[in-house]
């Protein structure tokens, strides 16, 4: 790879010095980063002493892909860490030390770490009757799932940010209940905590560690052993940490410790990021490291964004917030000479419109679909159907990514749970009829809704599905095609077959089974879907880790069906775990479909984006979550402050700001905005980036606006 005249000498640098480096996104950091480790296995250092930190695993693969394209070297390999991963890990390694310290009451059996799905089951368990019992949450209008999964990013927060989660309901009372919540805002703070303490003293009741508990013993008990610490100093002498400033200051005090006693280090900082905020990102603690390292660069130079692409994120920026001091009037540049737009009353025509203009720039223009983006604040059912529908007419192929979802949405999942209670008809769980249909819709490839609900209705039985020669009527069988018919037949021999073998397999072996023996295959709904492949695969290492904790669990009593307890929590709406392959996995020549803050999780270029429903207030506001709060829970928040509205405009301007920063930074050429009058809901649409977009362009003086 070639490296500029300013990454050369930080990627070839000295072995022994310690490094800042600060710039925009696209500025070649991560480059430089990349070379660097690959010049320090060049020059003999082992690789297992090289430490690469960042603050999500989905950020490692350019030096994954690095790695396992260079030279050979010695030493064991590189070591890949978030903050999960490493405490977790030295968790794991140093428990019987601290165990019986930290409070678990069975300090001499092994711990066993949940995951985000596990950690919504197991909290079921333990504060479901407490709520049941004593009516919490009673006003609150979201389903369980949601409820829960806000419940545990509060006490992932307050791990993150280093505060008891003893305080969680106090601080969010102070700053937004008494501060003109109401009465029953600070009741719903309170069962929170409650629910909070109740499944703390249920993990340690029963050696369960999630995130926010393996976190805390890692930083209370297990860093200030001596073992640990010389075991870290010993372990790790090179560091490179990319993207601190998307990452929680419980990261940045680790790292702090970590430059203390390490040979070398590269510490990247991106310039007016920190979109992860939500997530316990803090940009301004980031810049504490610097104090740690012994020199300081920046790359001010874009090696993306051509000139009138950075004029429109530095025009858009300064609209929404003062303090990015950028008017986008670099070198003369014209941020309109980047913006491709054109109004539409609904939204059906927006989205014909964005077809369209995809497929002229993949047809007409050879631009490759992989440097296309359709970017959204939320990717909806219906939006993402009519991106796909439209693309295919076109002949350009698509694939999405919408982390952060129930299982049970996910239209694979959906049909591999519908088949799975069809396997197993001693659950009692019969399908529902509509459930049916969708999921023969889902499996058998050609087959349209209408005809999978003709076959239901004639061939669904009591929870079980006739052959398609019980159709009487050879017309009936004329319009649902005996080519259907026959797919729709093998499907149910398939199942039969698994039944009278007795149907007891774990269901991720039965998942595993139906996709691959069957599925999977040439005329059925998952050949050739990558989407769909990814999707099973994750229903299937979800299912196996739950029947491997819940075995884990039974030394502590209590017996029950595995299989119809895993089916059971999917369908109660489990938000899934972070699997990688959902975010590395890239078909080849398709374009990518996404809410706006994945793409830029992904941390990769593109040369167009379009931007979809910009009216929507999305784009700026906060989900509503009653039961947390993202700023009030950092530690950049004075306790005992109240949060106004005052502050909630200025949190979505500058939240915007940064986003629109960020997505610009990842754009060479060009931005289309697809805007409709009236939403999917028939609503009109004044969101902030809609307003934001036009005060730029009446400031501009031009009226010839491309389109």
């Amino acid at each position: 790879m070639t490296l500029t005249d300013a990454q050369i000498p930080i990627a070839r640098g000295a072995l022994n010095r310690k490094l800042w480096l600060e710039g925009i996104a696209g500025s070649g950091k991560t480059t430089t980063a990349v070379q660097r480790v690959l010049y320090l296995l060049e020059r003999g250092i082992p690789a297992e002493s090289i430490l690469v930190f960042l603050p999500q695993r989905s950020l490692a693969e350019p030096y994954i892909r690095a790695l396992r394209g260079g030279a050979d070297y010695s030493g064991g390999q590189v070591t890949v860490h978030t903050i999960g991963s490493l405490s977790l890990q030295m968790v794991e390694l140093f428990w019987f030390l601290v165990a019986e310290r930290a409070g678990f009451k069975h300090p001499q059996d092994l711990p066993n770490f949940l995951s985000l799905e596990l950690v919504q089951y197991f909290m079921t368990r333990a504060i479901e009757p407490l709520i049941n019992q004593r009516d919490y949450f009673n006003s609150v209008r979201i389903d369980r799932a949601r409820l829960y999964s806000q419940i545990i990013d509060n006490m992932n927060k307050a791990a993150l940010v280093d505060f008891p989660i003893s305080e969680i309901g106090s601080r969010l009372k102070n700053a937004l209940a008494l501060g003109g919540g109401g009465l029953e805002q600070a009741h719903i703070f309170d069962d929170a905590q409650t629910c909070a303490l109740a499944f703390r003293e249920y993990c340690l009741a029963h050696n369960l560690l999630d995130f926010s508990l393996y976190l805390e013993v890692f930083r209370d008990y297990v860093q200030p052993l001596p073992q640990a610490e010389a075991y870290l100093r010993g372990r790790y002498k090179h560091l490179i940490a990319d993207n601190v400033e998307e990452d929680s200051p419980a990261s940045h005090g680790l790292l702090a410790a970590l430059l203390e006693s390490c040979t070398s280090a590269l510490v990247i900082y991106d310039s007016d990021a920190g979109f992860r905020r939500f997530l316990g990102a803090d940009p301004a603690h980031a810049r504490r490291l610097r104090n740690y390292c012994d020199l300081r660069e920046s790359f001010d130079a874009s090696l993306v964004m051509q000139p009138p692409v950075k004029a429109l994120g530095a025009k858009l920026a300064a609209q929404l917030d003062a303090e990015t001091g950028a008017d986008g009037s670099e070198n003369g540049a014209d941020p309109r000479l980047a913006l491709f737009t054109e109004a539409h009353r609904y939204h059906p025509q927006m989205v014909d419109w964005v077809a369209d203009k995809i497929g002229a720039l993949v047809q007409e223009k050879g631009v490759p679909p992989t440097e296309i983006v359709v970017l959204a604040p939320f990717m909806s059912d219906v939006l993402r159907f009519g991106l796909f529908e439209g693309l295919g007419k076109r002949g350009v192929k698509a694939r999405s990514h919408r982390p952060s979802r129930a299982l049970r949405d996910e239209r694979a999942a959906r049909t591999l749970l519908t088949l799975a209670r069809l396997a197993h008809p001693h659950w009692s769980l019969a399908p529902a009829e509509f459930d049916m249909a969708f999921a023969l819709m889902t499996a058998i490839d050609g087959l349209d809704l209408i005809r999978a609900k003709l076959l239901t209705e004639m061939l669904y039985r009591g929870g079980e599905l006739l052959p398609f020669a019980k159709i009487q009527s050879p017309t009936m069988q004329d319009r649902i095609t005996y080519e259907l018919g026959e797919r729709y037949d093998w499907l149910c021999r398939w199942l039969k077959s698994y039944i009278d073998q007795g149907g007891l397999e774990a269901i991720d072996i039965f998942f595993r089974r139906i996709f691959g023996e069957l599925l999977s295959r040439a005329g059925y709904g998952f050949h050739g879907d990558i989407d769909a492949g990814n999707i099973a695969m994750n229903l299937v290492d979800s299912a196996r880790n739950f029947r491997w904790s819940l075995d884990f669990m039974s030394r502590y009593g209590g017996e029950s069906d595995l299989s119809l307890d895993y089916v059971k929590m999917v369908e109660r709406g489990v938000i899934a775990n972070f699997y990688l392959r959902s975010w590395v996995t890239e078909p080849e020549d398709s374009v990518l479909i996404a809410p706006a803050y994945t793409f830029l999780l992904k941390n990769q270029a593109v040369d167009y984006q379009f931007w979809l429903n910009i009216g929507s207030e999305g784009w700026s506001r906060r989900l509503y979550q009653p039961l947390t709060h993202p700023e009030v829970l950092s530690l950049g928040w004075e306790v005992g402050s109240v949060w106004t509205e005052a502050d909630e405009q200025t949190w979505s301007r500058r939240t915007l700001s940064r986003l629109l920063l960020a997505l610009t930074r990842r754009c060479r050429a060009g931005v289309y905005l697809g805007y409709s009058e009236l939403s999917e809901s028939g609503y009109e649409q004044r969101g902030l980036l809609l307003e934001t977009i036009q005060s730029v362009l009446r400031r501009m003086t031009r009226s010839d606006v491309p389109t």
